[in-house]
């Protein structure tokens, strides 16, 4: 493939045929391989070159004076050549659908997909995207089957649960992307600060955004490993993000386990404290993704690319550390997440007091990769077996690749300069117990707190 098509930069290439190295088409044809981003770039710089040079003799003169290097950063500097090869790796079709809605909580585990839209990314892919605040996640999940939605923001385990029918009518759903990992809390009011011993918590009352969350698979391990029944020591009610701290301070519960920003606002409010963060229990975990239904890929396959991309840009942004204030600042107003910009910077830091009278650094208490483990599906899937919400049994591995879109992502990753793991699978440890994706019945199995 290198051979095949040359750098057009370089004095000693010859346009011979389309790409500008074979003698004849029959050559140019055979000898188009397997590296389709390679390919689309080198094409991408030929026609510029033809288009500026006009004739070979003129391209390799050039070239000859000047060198190839200074020739290709002579003619990036004036035409936009990301643009063009952007095109080519997309195929080059037009935008399906440029007026799209997509859902989401006011939470900051969507902040990739909020911020996208006030500081550009949608618009500059194409995109008029209304990015629309929305209740609690029945609804989410409503209106993105019934298609009031183009795309949500949802939990990672709901378009697992939607593709199975479980809670609601199976309808084939994917999750092309991750949106944060990590960023969540348990949470308790400030009068159990003499009760950090989860064997203590035997009667309490808690919350999770929803029964297809991250937070109640996370919530249930805890305490199980404590020795608690979740289902019998302890209640567990889905309570929409926004209203866990009131229901906190109106001692309707007793703790959350729950997203970001609540548990700094219980904090901020002065009415709990941090119990222990996510990434303790499981440092890398998954939590929200950006959700998107079959048919809307398949009917918008384009809208669909520009999409994603404009989303895995945002999600690259809003890693970097230098940009959290930044991006903190875009998603607190009125009409994002509806709380005080410095609540939103203590956690997009990591830097916040804890309603235990401290201030911790925790750089990585919220981090944002958009890449979609088929392992974590895994996961996920012997949970709600585990629970009970699933029975019998089950493709793990099927379910997970067909829903966890995460060819597609890796795609766009390269596009934008990240680079994907090499697997889709890997193990990962929750409170100190390896998970390994290749045997999850075993993992079901070597719990003595379960209902499967």
């Amino acid at each position: 493939m290198a051979r095949a098509f040359q750098n057009p930069f370089r004095a000693t290439s010859r346009f011979g045929c389309p790409c500008g190295h074979h003698a004849t088409q029959a050559e140019h044809d055979a000898a188009l391989g397997t590296d389709v981003q390679a390919l689309s770039a080198r094409v991408a710089e030929t026609a510029v070159a033809r288009a500026v040079f006009g004739g070979e003799a003129r391209r390799r003169a050039f070239i000859a004076r000047v060198g190839e290097a200074t020739a290709a950063a002579a003619l990036a500097a004036f035409f936009p050549m990301g643009h063009v090869r952007e095109a080519l790796a997309q195929g080059g079709g037009a935008i399906e659908k440029k007026d799209l809605k997509v859902g989401f909580i006011p939470i900051t585990c969507a902040t990739p997909i909020i911020m996208a839209h006030p500081m550009g990314f949608y618009a500059k892919h194409g995109l008029n995207v209304e990015v629309v605040r929305t209740a609690g996640w029945a609804v989410i999940r409503d209106k993105a089957l019934n298609r009031e939605y183009d795309a949500a923001h949802m939990l990672s385990p709901m378009p697992l649960a939607i593709s199975l029918g479980v809670g609601s009518a199976a309808v084939p759903f994917a999750m092309p992307a991750v949106e944060n990992i990590n960023g969540q809390a348990i949470t308790l009011a400030n009068k159990h600060k003499d009760r950090r011993d989860p064997r203590q918590w035997r009667g309490f009352r808690f919350a999770v955004p929803f029964d297809f969350s991250i937070h109640n698979y996370l919530l249930r391990y805890y305490v199980a490993e404590a020795g608690l029944d979740p289902d019998r020591d302890i209640q567990i009610r889905a309570v929409p993000p926004p209203e866990m701290v009131a229901n906190l301070r109106a001692d309707n519960i007793d703790g959350f386990l729950g997203p970001d920003p609540f548990n700094q606002r219980a904090v901020f409010d002065g009415v709990g404290f941090i119990h222990i963060l996510t990434r303790d229990l499981w440092d890398g975990h998954p939590c929200c993704a950006f959700a998107i239904g079959r048919a809307m890929i398949q009917e918008a396959p384009n809208t669909y690319r520009a999409l994603l991309r404009a989303i895995v840009e945002a999600t690259a942004y809003s890693s970097n550390q230098a940009n959290r204030r930044e991006v903190a600042a875009a998603i607190a107003p009125q009409n994002y997440l509806n709380q005080p910009v410095t609540v939103v910077e203590q956690v997009l830091t990591g830097t916040f007091a804890d309603g235990l009278g401290q201030v911790r650094r925790e750089p990585n208490r919220i981090d944002f990769d958009p890449f979609p483990w088929h392992s974590m599906a895994v996961w996920i899937l012997t949970q709600m077996k585990r629970w009970g919400q699933i029975r019998g049994d089950i493709n793990y591995r099927q379910v997970a690749e067909q829903v966890f879109l995460a060819t597609d992502t890796a795609d766009m990753m390269r596009q934008v300069g990240l680079a994907p793991p090499a697997s889709t699978y890997r193990t990962h440890t929750i409170m100190g117990k390896v998970f390994d994706p290749a045997d999850p019945e075993g993992y079901i199995n070597s719990f003595a707190i379960r209902r499967s």
